[in-house]
């Protein structure tokens, strides 16, 4: 073995807690990188596969009704590949042993039992068979949910109709990955779910024999989708066409991808957060070991070894901290990935989930950590090594004598003798002290940020079905409704306050900029649905004009004074331009606001609703449940309670999960700096606190001098942590905004506490671990360092 490989393990064995705690902190970082590397490298090649076997549609269309005849007149379009019609209807189930309403999308399938286009995966039973309208498959997630085998019988209200329905199959399809409905955040497959009936059984059901309301297409290669679409849009117009869109716009597909981008946006920060801590760590550490060392650097330089192989003996030290840390990282990464994608699997109903750890993630993962060790040891290293041996054979030059700011101030006369010290050493050695500040309030800084989803749920709930939603159930009718349909709910003695809504989907353009969604007319003060604005204070709808919810105005890039051209997608498809007259507060989905008469009359049409806003008789919610399944033009009901469970059971089983990992690796990274902090300046202090033994100091008393600096610095570094933390979090919070969801910051006082209390601890079990050093300290070895 070489004497540099001697030196470099002696080197190792000497400083391995310390070499342990950095490895730990690359642990951590390599476990997070390959984690959301490896789970979003799974998730996005099961959705590519299962997309590509199953045949998912490229451009979808619904349409109040069209002939069957007008499939070729699509299917001659140019950039069009395949084209499938189907009929799609909303239906009410009535599940036994289940006492409240459920919803189900029933979409047909192809009476010969092919799919050409978003194919079935069966898991159970069998498709359909033709010429039996009494049968369906139901989705895997919303049979599970009920109990649901096959043979099952249930009844269903099929276009005003109560039918009795058979359930012979499960199936998964890539159009319903997250199946939600209308109107929800979040799913619940006990209250809703997607359903699939032979075309002429459906057909005959909502008397569309020989007629579709509903089509999806693929797209030839190279065909550009909006020129399809606008030829689409024109062939239905006439036939109640609702605007066609394409796979980014499909509510699962959305869903889906933005889910994905922000696992993405998570797998580039965290791992930076974590390695780049341990490229500080390392840079101290190593720093300071080679300048304690630097007698020995010249000793090598003097025995004839290079400044490139010095250099070359501290890298490889470094390397082995590195490699250690990234093997135990790549383990726990592995392991944590398959439970994180299996997480997202129980969310998202892929058939089978495509997990193989590629080769070139592990690759990248030490590569990433082996450069942020590099980048933080090659300058502190070649610093030291490119002394002339003479001049780094003698110690240090001691630090020149003069009393501190403090000091000046006249604080010494309160202050004892080892507390001038500390106030002397920490003022003298600022570079030091701020980097060792900077290193514990970034430690503190990543506990905040693991934590502050977990407080952002609980207020998110608070604003959305709190303040905003006030209503205890929300109903949906099956088609525009007469207002009168209000005074007949009122009549309803469970039903103690009304609100109406009308719902209209739309296509809003300003400039460049176009996006589909929905408006939604509503009452004037109302009190159950409660528009806010930015400052979450309740505001009333303006007699004209209309609100945008925050992150819509800037998807459109708009301000209050500016017009946007509003186009209706359903019934006669007016377009308006109309004036944005406020900007609203929402933390869920986008959409636009406007008076209901206004709206009628943009729409053109009478005093009309999609569904109303309910406050009922908690005592008697059986009752009134018992009543509205018996309402044959109501579609669907929504609790807002359910709403709330439904909110904090997908949080817990998605956002919630990466907290507790982020946590608990956040309590190891924030040991691992303030122990390594600690066991430096014993090392660096070692000859000092030696020769104040010798001199007649006590144990206790050179701890205080060594301990209270970093009492004090850790005092420093909280404050500077949970604000450095919270810039973080307000980072985290912008990246992963999108239409489906903002993620506001809130930080409530307890984490505020516990990150204080985890560097607080950590500090303490640090101090306490270089106390036992102290009190073993060997005089005499110290004393007898070189001079």
């Amino acid at each position: 073995m070489k004497a540099l490989n001697r030196k470099l393990w002696r080197d190792l064995a000497q400083m391995k807690s310390q070499a342990l705690a950095i490895a730990l902190v690359v642990t951590c970082g390599v476990a997070t990188f390959v984690m959301f590397l490896s789970t979003l490298a799974a998730l996005r090649a099961t959705q590519e596969s299962f997309y590509r076997e199953y045949r998912f549609a490229e451009v979808f269309a619904t349409l109040k009704r069209a002939p069957e005849s007008l499939r070729q007149r699509l299917q001659d379009i140019p950039g069009v590949g395949q084209v499938e019609t189907r009929v799609v209807a909303q239906v009410r189930l009535d599940m036994p042993d289940f006492p409240q309403p459920v919803a189900a999308l029933m979409v047909s399938v192809p009476d010969s039992g092919s799919h050409g286009l978003n194919a079935l995966y069966l898991r159970e039973g069998r498709l359909p068979l033709a010429g039996r309208p009494d049968e369906v498959v139901a989705s895997a997630p919303f049979a599970q949910a009920h109990g649901l085998q096959p043979g099952a019988r249930f009844y269903a209200i099929l276009n005003g109709r109560r039918q009795q329905l058979t359930m012979v199959g499960t199936a998964l399809s890539p159009e319903f990955i997250q199946q939600m409905r209308p109107g929800s955040a979040f799913p619940d497959y006990k209250r809703y779910g997607v359903m699939w009936m032979g075309r002429r059984a459906l057909g005959q059901a909502y008397d569309m024999h020989g007629a579709f309301n509903d089509l999806t297409l693929s797209l030839s290669q190279g065909a550009g989708s909006q020129i399809v679409i606008d030829r689409i849009d024109e062939l239905l117009k006439p036939f109640g066409g609702q605007g066609a869109y394409t796979r980014k716009d499909q509510l699962s597909h959305r869903f889906l991808s933005q889910e994905l981008q922000q696992l993405g946006v998570l797998a580039s920060l965290f791992p930076v957060i974590f390695m780049g801590i341990a490229t500080f760590l390392l840079n101290v550490v190593i720093g300071r070991l080679v300048t304690l060392q630097r007698e020995q650097v010249a000793t090598l330089k003097a025995f004839g070894y290079s400044n490139i192989e010095v250099l070359g003996h501290y890298l490889k030290m470094v390397s082995v901290i590195v490699l250690l840390g990234a093997a135990g990282g790549i383990l726990f990464g592995v392991w944590l990935g398959k439970a994180l994608a299996g997480i997202y699997m129980a969310f998202y109903h892929f058939p089978y989930l495509r997990f193989a750890l590629q080769p070139v993630t592990l690759l990248e993962a030490v590569a990433a950590s082996l450069a942020a060790a590099v980048s933080g040891t090659v300058f502190a290293v070649w610093r030291v090594a490119t002394l002339r041996p003479a001049e780094a054979m003698r110690p240090e030059p001691p630090q020149r004598y003069r009393e501190t700011w403090l000091e000046k101030l006249g604080v010494k006369r309160w202050l004892s003798q080892p507390a001038r010290m500390i106030v002397r050493h920490i003022q003298r050695q600022r570079i030091k002290s701020l980097l060792t500040v900077f290193g514990i309030a970034l430690a503190g800084g990543i506990i905040l940020t693991s934590l502050f989803q977990r407080d952002t749920v609980s207020y998110m709930v608070d604003i959305q079905f709190g303040r905003a939603q006030r209503q205890d159930l929300m109903i949906v009718f099956t088609d525009p409704t007469a207002y009168r349909a209000r005074f007949d709910l009122l009549g309803l003695p469970e039903i103690k306050h009304v609100e109406v809504f009308r719902a209209v989907p739309v296509r809003l353009r300003h400039g460049s900029r176009s996006y589909r969604t929905n408006i939604q007319g509503m009452e004037p003060r109302g009190d159950l649905q409660r528009l806010l604005d930015t400052n979450l204070h309740p505001v009333d709808l303006p007699a004209e004009g209309l609100l945008l919810t925050d992150f819509l105005a800037t998807l459109l890039d708009v301000r209050v004074g500016d017009a946007v051209v509003v186009e209706v997608l359903e019934g006669a498809r007016p377009v308006r331009e109309t004036v944005v007259a406020g900007v609203v507060k929402e933390y869920l989905g986008v959409s636009g606001y406007l008076d209901l008469a206004a709206l009628n009359r943009f729409m053109q049409e009478g005093p009309t609703l999609s569904g109303a806003y309910l406050s009922v008789d908690r005592d008697h919610f059986d009752t009134l449940y018992a009543r509205l399944k018996n309402m044959p033009r109501v579609a669907t009901i929504t609790e807002r309670i359910q709403e709330i469970r439904n909110f904090h059971r997908v949080m817990q089983e998605t956002m919630l999960f990466f907290t507790y990992i982020a946590t608990v690796f956040s309590i190891i990274i924030a040991f691992g700096v303030i122990y390594n902090s600690a066991r430096i300046a014993l090392a660096e202090r070692g000859r000092e606190l030696a020769s104040l033994r010798v001199m007649g100091f006590t144990r206790a008393e050179i701890a205080y001098i060594l301990l209270g600096e970093l009492g004090i610095l850790t005092l420093i570094a909280i404050p500077f942590g949970l604000w450095l933390g919270r810039l973080m979090c307000h980072y985290i919070a912008h990246t992963m905004q999108n239409d489906l969801f903002r993620v506001p910051v809130v930080l409530v006082p307890q984490t505020y506490a516990f990150a204080t209390v985890v560097v607080l601890a950590s500090a303490l079990l640090s101090g306490l671990a270089v106390r036992r050093r102290l009190d073993q300290l060997d005089l005499i070895g110290v004393l007898k360092a070189a001079e």
